[in-house]
């Protein structure tokens, strides 16, 4: 289904359900994978990632349509992460390096984690990265999106995107090259 199809369900109080739950079978797995580059654990992006689809629902009439709906969504979908981080980090007073220790174990530990060892190195490496800048990394890396849309979905202008991923990029690369 298209997005104004979509919409057109969203907005019309008899469609209003059906067109929800299209919308959550149009980008559920792409709004998980993108949140789960960023928490590391399942059981924390199956969280954040109904937080999203919650705030989608209780938002969609503010939605002016001057961007594409996914967009939008993933511009949800990164806050969130990016807020959950935090309240991580401040619930359990952990420092920034306990808090990524904790999820390069679980990349270790955790049989929900796939992939083999280059894999799990590249993750490890994301998680030496600022959360902005692995957002940055994981957006235009992973989901291959164009600097102009990323710029959307985060509130930053496209030269300090290209200049992030560029530093996400070198340290990557001095991670994985450090053995």
């Amino acid at each position: 289904m298209e997005d104004h199809e979509l919409l057109q369900k969203l907005r019309q109080p008899e469609t209003r359900n059906y067109g929800f739950n299209m919308l959550v079978r149009t980008y559920q797995q792409r709004v998980y994978g993108l949140v789960r580059k960023m928490v590391i654990d399942h059981d924390d992006a199956d969280d954040v990632t109904q937080e999203v689809f919650i705030k989608v629902h209780r938002n969609i009439d503010q939605f002016r349509e001057d961007s594409q709906l996914y967009t939008w969504i993933y511009r949800i979908a990164t806050n969130e992460c990016l807020s959950f981080l935090n309240r991580k980090k401040r619930r359990f007073l952990f420092s920034l390096d306990d808090v990524k220790t904790d999820m390069i174990a679980h990349i270790d530990n955790s049989p929900l984690v796939s992939g083999d060892e280059i894999q799990k190195k590249l993750q490890k490496a994301l998680l030496t990265l600022p959360d902005k800048q692995r957002l940055v990394f994981n957006l235009k890396y992973f989901e291959d999106l164009p600097y102009e849309e990323i710029a959307k979905i985060t509130d930053t202008s496209v030269g300090a995107l290209k200049a992030s991923y560029h530093h996400a990029v070198k340290k990557i690369e001095e991670f994985l090259t450090a053995d």
